[in-house]
């Protein structure tokens, strides 16, 4: 009987209230995306308005730091905001969470800078931003619960897909609207006082989100729960504090969410830093290659979602994660080999070796920005890693400098705490020197001297061929990747909680996995390539995690797909 409900449901076209119900909870979730990732695009414009009485490099320091704390209080927003749109709603819960954060992002295209108010411009700005933060950990959770629950039995990984889509829509609105308020006004007058318009206008979204919000009713599944009086008087301690509730959101982490999250930062956030930071492609090009990947590969989300609905959720899900285990190696050394030639070449051939003290060496993981490497070890590691060298360690005698070996060249490095005066400039810029001009010699290509074999682009349809075109299926391949993750999550993590605490319970491990397994991506594979040498190296953190998702996914996390969620039982 299921099945004939499910294919029925499935057969059949979508209803107009359908349809409203995805373009409310869809568009107010894009225009959130937008407003949390403006202040990402805009940060070190944002850090010399705000933070202007400190040097440079400190000042993007804090800017990115206020950037983070919106990452990390989502979690808490998860809590917050879960508990009410069980207690309350999720229509209204989710109301509210777009106007905090409409509101907050209006705010900071109106706040004094720190020239005009002092250090309350900081303070307000960071108090800003975690309250983006807080909304934003309360509206994935509410959007979702709120399709899944007006969603026919048998299309709900169909239905939840489409939000799934809002994150790499807000990014590329974000974008779209920078690029164009920057080349309409030009730079100076952009970094003076125009980047707040894309702040500013984000207002007309909020009022277009809390009008088309306003129209709908609430949930079915949480209508009828409430007219029987079965909701949860105590979400948070029946969602987290009874192991029959707080395994399967312990499950939903380790065996979904973690490994779903480190594939989807790697495919989307992690390959752009790849290209930029390590293969020295501009940012115009990067970014290019990049938003074609995600033109022709977003579709998936809604291609995987709707599979999901028919050969379930989890082997969608952990097939990604098994896929990026077996191919992320081999896939980022042909974007090397197509993105930069000259480099991929000399990391095979050159000779690099760091001969140090290992008690000399630190794990360089600095995800703040803030943490200081100053041995003569570290700063030999930092300096290569920067210029995307292939090294091996060599142990040498206790208490000796580390030395760089570049074939038969070896140039010894410094130790920032034993330098005074002029030294504190002159040691690091002549190390520099002469690291880079043994490393040019031996043919790893260095800055400001011509690269004619490196991809890059002029216009942004050319992309679409040579070897640019190699790197946009490449690239598209690991977005494909991303969407077999992220299409059916939200409907898996639906299914796994009743009605009751499903708000709640969905949020929290969504978040954790998203906000901190996948927001420690970029720093944990960046110290990991420092500290062994290998540009490649860093990419064991997401195949790890996705190894432990697919792991325990497998061996514990139940298929729902048939699962009535609108009866009264209990989780899995």
């Amino acid at each position: 009987m299921a099945d004939t409900m499910a294919e029925s449901a499935r057969s059949r076209p979508m209803t107009q209230e359908e349809k409203r119900v995805i373009l409310a909870s869809s568009a107010g979730t894009v225009f959130e995306w937008y407003d949390f990732y403006l202040y990402g695009s805009l940060a070190a414009i944002i850090g010399a308005q705000f933070f202007s009485s400190f040097p440079e490099a400190t000042r993007n320091v804090f800017a990115l730091l206020a950037f983070a704390a919106g990452f990390l209080v989502r979690p808490f927003g998860a809590l917050v905001f879960g508990r009410l749109g069980d207690m309350v709603g999720r229509k209204y819960t989710f109301l509210m969470t777009i106007l905090i954060m409409g509101t907050s992002t209006f705010l900071v295209g109106c706040l004094p800078g720190y020239e005009t108010i002092g250090w309350a411009a900081p303070i307000a700005l960071i108090a800003l931003r975690m309250a983006q933060g807080l909304a934003l950990g309360g509206e994935y959770g509410g959007a979702v619960v709120y399709v899944a629950e007006h969603a026919p039995h048998g299309r709900r990984g169909f239905y939840t897909s489409w939000i799934q889509t809002t994150a790499t829509l807000g990014l590329l609105l974000s974008l779209m609207v920078i690029l164009l308020v920057r080349s309409y006004m030009g730079e100076q007058a952009f970094a003076a006082w125009g980047w707040r318009i894309p702040f500013l206008i984000s207002i007309f979204l909020l009022a277009i989100s809390v009008y088309i919000r306003l129209q709908m009713e609430e949930s079915p599944a949480f209508k009828k729960m409430k007219e029987e009086g079965t909701h949860s008087k105590a979400p948070l301690s029946e969602a987290f504090g009874q192991w029959k509730n707080a395994k399967f959101a312990l499950l939903a982490l380790l065996g979904l969410t973690a490994g779903q999250a480190v594939v989807w930062y790697t495919g989307q956030f992690y390959a752009l830093f790849f290209l930029q930071s390590i293969l020295r492609i501009d940012a115009w090009t990067a970014n290019v290659l990049i938003a074609w990947s995600l033109i022709l590969g977003t579709g998936g989300f809604i291609v995987f979602g709707a599979l999901s609905d028919r050969i379930g959720r989890k082997v969608i899900i952990l097939a990604g994660c098994a896929l990026a285990i077996v191919t992320y190696f081999p896939v980022f050394k042909a974007i090397t080999e197509y993105a930069n030639p000259m480099l991929h070449k000399a990391q095979q051939e050159v000779s690099v070796v760091i001969k140090a003290d290992p008690a000399d060496c630190s794990f360089q993981f600095n995800p703040t920005g803030t943490s200081k490497f100053t041995s003569s070890c570290d700063n030999a590691k930092a300096l290569l890693a920067r210029g995307s060298v292939n090294y091996k360690n060599e142990p040498a005698p206790a208490g000796s400098a580390a030395k760089i070996a570049i074939g038969d060249v070896e140039i010894e490095s410094y130790d920032t705490t034993k330098l005074s005066g002029d030294a504190v400039r002159a040691v690091p810029a002549a190390f520099t020197a002469a690291v880079n001009g043994a490393l040019g010699k031996a043919g790893y290509p260095m800055p400001g001297v011509a690269n004619p074999d490196i991809v890059k682009l002029s216009g942004f349809f050319d992309a679409l061929s040579g070897k640019a075109f190699v790197l946009v299926l490449l690239l598209t391949y690991l977005v494909i990747l991303v969407t077999m993750v992220y299409g059916p999550i939200a409907a898996a993590l639906v299914e796994l909680f009743p009605t009751r605490i499903r708000y709640t319970g969905m949020s929290l491990p969504y978040h954790i996995g998203n906000g901190w397994f996948g927001g420690l991506l970029p720093a944990t594979s960046f110290a990991m390539i420092a500290q062994t040498g290998d540009v490649y190296y860093g990419l064991w953190y997401p195949i790890i995690i996705a190894g432990m998702t697919l792991i325990i996914g497998t061996l514990f996390v139940p298929e729902n797909k048939d699962k009535d969620i609108f009866t009264k039982e209990s989780s899995g």
